[in-house]
């Protein structure tokens, strides 16, 4: 199936800039699991080619438009981020690269697994979550796993997450996941939400700090002023932006800092800085938001 794109978009940066951790690319197509299904993708001049199973293209096609964020309007992110030179480089790079709007659970457990680890651990934790608690899809080729529920994580418990290889954050996931299966936060509610009543919903769950709240809040529950600081971002900010005494800013005061300064959009200003600093400081080790 072919969907049409008539709006800046880059697929590949999209999907490859530290926003979700399930998708491959094999040289040609990206391949993932998204809303109980294996989606195959890849872009061609005339818009984007999409394969999926069990579910048909035409059922799951406004599911990607949105999960790709192609609603948001670039050009008026652009034209208020673009004065500001190091972003403007940046959007020249990686135009059209997008937020994703993806399943707040899947998101929340990701950033829960992204602390103190890099891309390739986190994509490992995931995938190892996916195949001890989730539902087998056949797709003919190596298996794939739907992402498990609340529920089912809450039951495995923290020995069954530990055996995983997920250390400390063991813990933490089965703690979270009791408090979302037993109704205690509602994380859908939560897009409707103002940002500062939903960053304290999240961080009273077990693991979620500030940082990991602020990525949930941008890439799961329609916060675009959400701006987590992880390393790259630290690093953004002190090299291009801080100076003297503010290098010194806490994390904390570094997101409320960008906030001030990049206003209703500073979560696509934050993607565009985290991935042009990460790539410009790649050493073979890719870190996530972390």
């Amino acid at each position: 199936m072919l969907i049409p794109i008539d709006v800046p978009f880059d697929l590949a940066n999209t999907l490859q800039s530290g926003q979700a951790f399930r998708w491959r690319f094999d040289g040609e197509w990206h391949q993932g699991v998204v809303f109980g299904n294996v989606v195959r993708i890849r872009q061609s001049a005339t818009g984007l080619e999409l394969a999926t199973q069990p579910d048909d293209e035409s059922y799951l096609e406004p599911l990607l438009r949105d999960y790709l964020g192609l609603g948001v309007d670039l050009d008026v992110v652009y034209t208020s981020l673009s004065p500001d030179r190091r972003l403007s480089q940046a959007i020249e790079r990686y135009s059209g690269m997008r937020i994703l709007h993806q399943d707040p659970w899947e998101c929340l457990v990701s950033f829960i697994c992204s602390s103190a680890s890099n891309i390739p651990r986190i994509t490992r934790n995931i995938e190892s979550i996916c195949a001890a608690f989730g539902r087998p899809l056949g797709t003919g080729g190596p298996p794939l796993y739907t992402f498990p529920t609340p529920g089912e994580l809450a039951d495995a418990g923290p020995e069954g997450l530990r055996r995983l290889g997920l250390g400390y954050r063991a813990e933490y996931l089965a703690d979270t996941a009791r408090a979302i299966a037993e109704g205690r936060v509602d994380l859908m509610t939560l897009r409707e939400a103002p940002y500062e009543g939903a960053l304290r919903e999240l961080t009273a769950l077990a693991g979620v700090g500030d940082k990991v709240a602020n990525c949930v809040l941008l890439f799961s529950l329609d916060k675009p002023e959400a701006f987590p600081v992880d390393v790259w971002v630290q690093r953004a900010l002190q090299e291009w932006y801080l100076e003297g005494s503010e290098r010194k800013l806490s994390k904390l005061n570094m997101r409320l800092w960008a906030r001030d300064r990049f206003g209703p959009h500073a979560g696509y200003a934050n993607q565009y800085l985290f991935h042009a600093r990460r790539l410009q400081g790649r050493n073979g080790e890719e870190r996530s938001h972390s």
